[in-house]
């Protein structure tokens, strides 16, 4: 799906539907305006006899009589006073996925004149909903049913500033992409999505990208003292892989970004096994992984000027008789030594050697994301995913680049009482601390392994798939946090370039069911 810009004029464009904006409270303006007169002020009246309410997201399909455009479909951006860019992504994504079902094959986009002066972010938005709107599951069957037919969608740039557009239109697509390749690879299952295949798929990302990478296989990792994610590898045949991209931005800074996602390719919860109920979801387990993978894919084409590290370890979590037992005790990259009370709790085992690694690299800012915990969806429910942090400068500056994308976040406070509840009678660790604050006391944990980095754990267990369509996207994997990692990547170089070199200011896929 790619977009294109035209400059007609839009009662003259020739297209199978047009689509035109509106605000709940406020008359019709600009194109909008000029397309509802050209087929007679339908859009008008019915706002006014009270037909269309205009609420956030609804919409009204219009008919067209001698003219180049068989259709107009006016969709709702709500109250104006509530007007945010991203909007335009659930806008455009609504479109394409409504007029595709009905076998529209082109379509022209309308933005609204409130996008005028911030042409590149919007036109940005709408790319990005276009691409991720069309997005659907049916990877695997023979004669998709709901495949939308939509294959052509053009902007319209009348009374824009087309090279600013044009911009946006780049920019959108190139994250678009990765939010998809995202949900492709966390949609796939487990018997196709082998951490052998996901190191495949990180490849090919780095290949096309001019990305540098290196996968360790399980030798190199026993050799760099794994100890914590290889326990969780051993029950599995599928041999693990540790997948680390690396994108040069600023070769002459020192500065370093770190995105680490968990790669369990499948969490049966081995020994510890989960209920059958929903398993077959576990395959998501990879989640925060295929965000790394997909992130580093757009920065390799956004270019920011900053170095960024992406680490995904890649592990089957599964029973068998050489599989970690609970009770068992395993050593960190760091040297700390973990019990394992339930071998549920295997994503932070993970996790734990992948920061330390991120360390070693010299990483001066860490960011992980992961399907961490059950109870983190009881929490924050499918609205929201958590940020746990050790350095609160850092985690305003995440949320303040993360809140203009669409995905949410919320801070969670840390308390050295959750670092005590991981503490272990036998070694320096256990990787559970019981029901109480779930997701709180594992990040706790993960903070044993960042020394004193900069860093912020983000779970996104209730957010990275959803169980239901919305009018702009369909259900499964929503590619969360592809958006957040890349405006942070974006703001922490325009950070560098405006301050200088150096620290700004600033029962789910899941562990144990809560």
């Amino acid at each position: 799906m790619q977009v294109n810009l035209t400059a007609d004029d839009p009662s003259a464009v020739s297209a199978g539907a047009l689509v035109v904006p509106f605000f709940s409270e406020a008359p019709l303006e600009g194109i909008a305006a000029q397309i509802d007169s050209a087929i007679g002020g339908v859009i008008a009246d019915a706002l006014a006899a009270g037909d269309i309410r205009g609420k956030l997201g609804e919409h009204v399909l219009i008919y067209a009589k001698d003219r180049p455009f068989r259709r107009v479909l006016a969709i709702s951006l709500g109250e104006q006073k509530d007007f945010e860019p991203h909007l335009l992504a659930r806008y455009a994504g609504t479109a394409v996925r409504y007029l595709g079902r009905r076998n529209v094959e082109k379509i022209a986009i309308a933005l609204p004149s409130i996008a005028a002066g911030q042409e590149a972010v919007c036109a940005s938005f709408v790319a990005e909903g276009v691409i991720t709107g069309s997005f659907d599951t049916t990877l695997y069957q023979e004669r998709p049913e709901r495949r939308l037919a939509t294959r052509e969608v053009s902007l319209l740039s009348h009374d824009f500033d087309a090279s600013a557009l044009e911009r946006g239109v780049t920019r959108g697509t190139a994250l678009g992409e990765a939010v998809n390749l995202a949900r492709r690879l966390a949609v796939t299952p487990a018997n196709d999505m082998t951490p052998t295949h996901l190191a495949e798929e990180a490849s090919k990302v780095a290949r096309e990208g001019g990305l540098e990478i290196t996968v360790l296989d399980e030798e190199q990792a026993r050799r760099e003292g794994m100890g914590s994610f290889l326990s969780v590898a051993q029950g599995s045949s599928q041999p693990p892989k540790f997948i680390v991209l690396r994108y040069n931005g600023d070769p002459s800074s020192k500065e370093l970004l770190a995105l680490v996602g968990k790669g369990i390719t499948f969490d049966s919860g081995c020994i510890s096994i989960k209920p059958a109920e929903r398993m077959e979801e576990m395959k998501y387990d990879m989640s925060g992984g295929a965000g790394v993978i997909a992130a580093m894919s757009a920065l390799a084409r956004v270019k920011p000027k900053l170095n960024v590290v992406g680490i995904v370890p890649a592990t089957e979590n599964m029973p068998g008789g050489k599989a970690t037992k609970p009770g068992d005790i395993v050593k960190a990259m760091n040297g700390k030594t973990i019990e394992v009370i339930n071998t549920d709790a295997e994503g932070r085992l993970i996790l734990a050697d992948a920061l330390c690694y991120a360390n070693k690299l010299g990483a001066t800012k860490i960011v992980d994301a992961a399907t961490l915990t059950g109870a983190c969806v009881i929490a924050l429910g499918h609205a929201a995913s958590a940020a746990i942090t050790n350095d609160d400068a850092f985690a305003a500056e995440f949320l303040s680049s993360a809140k203009p994308t669409g995905e949410r976040y919320w801070q969670m406070p840390y308390y050295d009482d959750y670092t005590s509840a991981m503490k272990s009678d036998i070694a320096d660790l256990k990787n559970t601390g019981g029901r109480p604050a779930g997701t709180l006391t594992a990040g706790a944990f993960l903070r044993e392994f960042v020394d004193t980095t900069p860093w912020i754990h983000l779970d996104i267990a209730g957010t990275a798939y959803l169980d239901n369509d919305s009018p702009w996207q369909a259900k499964g994997p929503t590619g969360t946090p592809v958006r957040a990692f890349v405006a942070l990547a974006e703001s922490l170089a325009n950070a560098r370039t405006t301050q200088g070199d150096g620290h700004s200011n600033g029962a789910r896929a899941s562990e144990v069911h809560a």
